[in-house]
């Protein structure tokens, strides 16, 4: 089992920025993927972010350039640094790892941009 705990969300105006972090507790050896998620309301989930265990990324077209995903082996931590905030990034941004070909979900923490 992998127990995953967001924090780092919360209102910012247009054009700021948050870092998330996702600390991961259990089992966390053998993790192939780390990965952020993100749910606006009336819409699907959408990934955001990849890193895999050798430190590749991939991104969503829409956050490229303003979002960044990296890992602290040490902390057991993902974080995702969002920059240049837009409205539309307003939603519920979920971490999730995949190890042994299941994928574990964080609860979730609120990003919200508006003025």
């Amino acid at each position: 089992q992998v127990k995953l705990v967001e924090s780092g969300g919360g209102l910012v105006q247009p054009g700021g920025s948050l870092r998330l972090s996702c600390t991961a507790s259990g089992s966390i050896f053998n993790i192939y993927l780390r990965r952020w998620y993100r749910q606006a309301p009336g819409k699907s989930r959408e990934l955001v972010a990849t890193i895999t265990s050798n430190d590749s990324t991939n991104y969503a077209d829409d956050v490229k350039g303003r979002f960044t995903i990296s890992r602290d082996n040490a902390k057991n931590t993902v974080y995702l640094q969002m920059n240049s905030l837009k409205p539309e990034d307003t939603a519920v941004y979920y971490c999730n790892v995949l190890r042994q070909g299941f994928n574990y979900w964080g609860q979730g923490t609120q990003v919200t941009v508006s003025s």
